[in-house]
């Protein structure tokens, strides 16, 4: 038994997942549109080529996803696939240095980087009131 694909609630999980507001998208599509109307298209089963192209284009989202996106396929995938280390994730958890060492090290250049920029003011400073003097 095939699965037929919610282009609407489709619409509606890319909408959300980009925080576009219901409003935006209708402002985005033209004068004809407002939230409601939005609204009503995102309860839609099936949706018109032409108007998926619009939604596409304004979203910057392919028609595809729109047409193709299953979600119960894609948990089951990510379920399937992502599972404690399993096929095409490897899980490290190891830290190959110290935490400790490289605050310390930070720190270190920190020191090193204040040193330098208060030996640049004091030569800075130097030239100037040689500049002054000379004057």
């Amino acid at each position: 038994m095939e699965q037929k694909i919610h282009q609407g609630r489709n619409v509606k999980r890319f909408r959300e997942m980009l925080g576009i507001k219901q409003e935006a998208l209708a402002y985005e599509l033209g004068e004809d549109w407002n939230q409601k109307k939005i609204s009503l298209l995102e309860q839609k089963e099936s949706i018109e080529t032409p108007l998926l192209e619009q939604i596409s284009e304004a979203l910057h989202i392919p028609v595809e996803a729109f047409k193709n996106f299953d979600e119960e396929q894609a948990v089951n995938f990510i379920s399937n696939s992502f599972d404690n280390g399993a096929i095409g994730y490897q899980k490290n958890d190891t830290c190959t240095f110290h935490p400790i060492e490289k605050i310390v090290q930070l720190h270190e250049e920190k020191i090193a980087l204040y040193e330098r920029m208060l030996k640049e003011k004091d030569e800075m400073m130097a030239r100037l009131e040689k500049l002054v003097n000379k004057q």
